[in-house]
């Protein structure tokens, strides 16, 4: 009988967060320290968005916006995350179909506790999931 993973058995736990009034500099630290392309966003104990290289390079570097830009100027706000007792082939279709490569991890008390990517999934979930899951990112937008 084949059991299915939960989200919490393949995310990365102790996630860096990001102030959004950080500048961009102190987050491109972050993430370059942590070998990461992102960093959830949070103020006052709630997710307010994410940032990644390609908004800094994008939204700032590209317009000349200068490296003590606060985080919340260039950040999305748009957040997709997940509950970390999902199922990883769950998880795996959903961000497929966003054609997103990370996802942050909340528990069901909308706490961040950690990050699911691809990598995540690929290395502790099951291929299928894997599989569907690069198909979904891979593709043109």
């Amino acid at each position: 009988m084949k059991t299915t993973r939960k989200i919490s058995e393949v995310m990365t736990p102790g996630v860096h967060v990001a102030a959004p009034d950080q500048t961009i500099r102190d987050a491109a630290s972050v993430m370059a320290a942590e070998d990461v392309g992102s960093l959830p966003v949070g103020e006052n104990d709630r997710l307010i968005g994410m940032i990644t290289d390609r908004d800094i390079v994008i939204r700032a570097v590209a317009l000349g916006l200068g490296a003590q830009t606060p985080v919340r100027e260039v950040m999305s706000e748009d957040i997709r995350y997940c509950f970390d007792d999902e199922d990883v082939s769950h998880v795996a279709q959903n961000m497929a179909e966003l054609g997103v490569r990370r996802l942050p991890v909340i528990n069901r008390d909308k706490r961040l506790v950690g990050m699911v990517t691809l990598s995540n999934v690929a290395h502790g979930g099951d291929r299928g999931s894997a599989n569907q899951m690069l198909r979904g990112v891979a593709s043109p937008h």
